[in-house]
């Protein structure tokens, strides 16, 4: 069972609908005591990283969060969802992230291209990963403003290019991120999500 944390900021309704398009079982719930008996969680995001992390604050989620990763049951942060799992962002100042992952969030400089971020990108594999089991780099979409500063990261498993190198997806032990919005990404971004339900499936059936 999937647990999609809703704090008030997420597009739920793609999410959920990409989840029961690939036929997982799912719930939609902000309350930690519910979320708690997720097999795994999904962190989706739409809009600014202050808000987000007040929001997550003032629910309890954030040391929730955190000891559901301690515990090694599997997160998915989507769009904003992935920058929160940061140490720190530098949007409307520096504000402290969840700290799963070492990284910054930082903002596209911009000037000869515009900001923010928003269209069809190429995603290039760094390094080998359960998600792209199966899988051909291709196109995903992107909206976003600020990206995770994370090149040369031990986390970085694929980038993209938007005259910055992009972190498009993150991972280290359970914890994944992914800046582009899987459900409206196609096959690849479909592929992906299913991929990592998979990923889920087998740590529950080894358990």
């Amino acid at each position: 069972m999937i647990g999609i944390v809703d704090y008030g900021m997420g597009n739920l309704f793609s999410v959920s609908k990409a989840l029961e398009r690939l036929g997982a079982d799912y719930f939609i719930s902000g309350k930690k005591e519910e979320l708690a008996g997720a097999d795994a969680l999904l962190l989706p995001g739409v809009g600014a990283f202050r808000d987000a992390m007040v929001r997550l604050n003032e629910d309890g989620l954030t040391p929730f969060l955190r000891e559901y990763t301690e515990s090694g049951r599997p997160l998915l942060g989507i769009c904003l969802g992935m920058q929160l799992l940061f140490e720190k962002s530098e949007e409307n100042g520096l504000t402290d992230g969840l700290g799963l992952l070492p990284g910054v969030v930082r903002r596209f400089p911009g000037g000869e291209y515009k900001v923010p971020h928003m269209g069809w990108n190429r995603l290039e594999f760094v390094k080998s990963s359960p998600l792209f089991e199966g899988l051909s780099e291709d196109y995903v979409y992107f909206v976003h403003s600020y990206f995770v500063d994370a090149k040369d990261s031990p986390v970085l498993l694929a980038k993209a290019n938007y005259n910055e190198e992009v972190s498009a997806i993150v991972g280290r032990g359970t914890i994944y991120g992914m800046q582009f919005h899987p459900e409206k990404s196609s096959k690849l971004g479909m592929s992906l999500l299913a991929n990592f339900l998979k990923m889920v499936d087998e740590r529950k059936a080894e358990q």
